[in-house]
């Protein structure tokens, strides 16, 4: 399965738009040929691999794991090298009737697994359900929501934790806030709430991309060291970042001339997009800036495999960039008059074409679980192997990057 199988993701959100996990499942270029135990064992094993450490443990933190379970996945030996308490089985309902599928959950439950019930209608559930599962996933019908309300209401009194999935707008988002709904699924997070209220780039935004340019010139360092003076709260975020573990640095950065002569000036034009992105006032929500780093180091990692270091930090720009408008509240094309980017970036950003265009394009569709997953792998002639080690990569960088902010 590790050879022919794709991990996608899609982030898991509390009310308050943090990401608080992920959900996980499998893309096969042949859905038809069904997974057996051996080839899931494996798969599990190498996703474990990329998540653990030895000596730090579970890398993603509190972050909670949604694993699609088929029946065959519940007796699977890898399965126990995820920690109980991050991890959560998806089932669907009519899994529960097989005993042998009930015995094995009660197993895992045992052991401080959660198990999330798909499939279920909540209002005619038998109340037994409940002693096997620690999650529900529910759905939004907003032309009946206030008999779901009251069921909700009720379903709140239990210890299972309710997830909506296929929320549709954030007017949908909001209600099932006020419902006490625990967590969210899905792709509304790459939709940003509209903010009339932006209209041009704020003063550090401003700052940020006079440095970015300066940068890019290489600008003598005591010239860009007396622009940062200008704004301490944003010498003292830069710093932070890179002193953060998504660089994992040995001695601690003290000021931005250590930082050049440590590092270089790539490497900070690379924090200086982050920075851009955190310095909104438009409200954008935490799910949003956390993807923006994940699809930016996806898509650097997948360019280090073809291509020179100092090319593939290109493409971590372009990551960002290509979320930027979104997080920033403001039309793209406002945002790239503002700033010059290279030729072969901005073609990746229009039409995800020219050399950077096609790995952007798979980072975002293993986010997107879209169906042009292994073609576009295939394209680029990177194995699934190694699209899943960066996939899983750049998420555990991003979680101590987003960490920061």
């Amino acid at each position: 399965m590790v050879e022919t199988h794709f991990i996608v993701r899609e982030p898991l959100l509390d009310p308050k738009q943090k990401v608080i996990g992920f959900q996980f499942s499998w893309q096969s270029n042949n859905p038809a040929v069904e997974s057996d135990v051996d080839s899931l064992d494996a798969l599990l094993e190498f996703v474990a691999g990329h998540l653990n450490d030895d000596e730090k443990g579970f890398l993603l933190d509190d972050s909670l794991i949604f694993l699609e379970a088929a029946p065959q996945l519940l007796q699977v030996e890898g399965l126990k090298l995820f920690p109980p308490k991050n991890t959560v089985l998806i089932l669907h309902k009519k899994h529960f009737a097989d005993s042998a599928n009930v015995a094995a959950v009660k197993t895992l439950r045992d052991l401080g697994y959660g198990i999330c019930l798909r499939g279920a209608e909540i209002t005619t559930l038998e109340r037994g359900f409940f002693a096997f599962v620690t999650h529900i996933e529910v759905k939004l019908n907003a032309a009946n929501f206030a008999s779901q309300a009251k069921v909700y209401a009720s379903l709140k009194q239990s210890s299972v934790k309710m997830v909506a999935r296929n929320v549709a707008n954030w007017q949908d988002f909001d209600a099932c806030s006020a419902l006490s709904l625990d967590s969210f699924v899905g792709k509304l997070h790459l939709t940003p709430r509209p903010n009339a209220a932006v209209k041009a780039l704020n003063p550090s935004q401003t700052t940020i991309l006079q440095l970015m340019e300066m940068v890019r010139k290489n600008a003598d360092i005591q010239q860009l060291e007396l622009v940062v003076k200008r704004d301490a709260t944003l010498a003292y975020k830069l710093l932070r970042y890179i002193n953060s573990a998504g660089f994992g640095l040995r001695t601690e950065v003290q000021s931005l001339k250590h930082a050049v002569q440590m590092l270089g000036y790539s490497p900070l034009y690379r924090w200086l997009t982050v920075l851009l992105a955190t310095a909104s006032t438009s409200g954008y929500s935490p799910v949003l800036l956390e993807t923006a780093i994940v699809r930016g180091r996806f898509a650097e990692l997948l360019g280090q495999m073809k291509m020179p270091k100092a090319e593939a930090e290109n493409l971590f720009v372009a990551g960002m960039f290509s979320l930027l408008d979104r997080l920033l509240g403001l039309p793209m094309d406002e945002i790239m008059a503002s700033i010059q980017l290279p030729d072969v970036v901005t073609v990746a950003l229009i039409s995800r074409g020219g050399l950077y265009g096609p790995y952007l394009a798979l980072a975002e569709a293993c986010e997107l679980n879209s169906m042009l997953v292994g073609s576009l792998a295939e394209s680029l002639k990177i194995t699934a192997e190694d699209v899943n080690a960066a996939h899983l990569s750049a998420l555990v960088w991003a979680k101590n990057v987003a960490a920061v902010a």
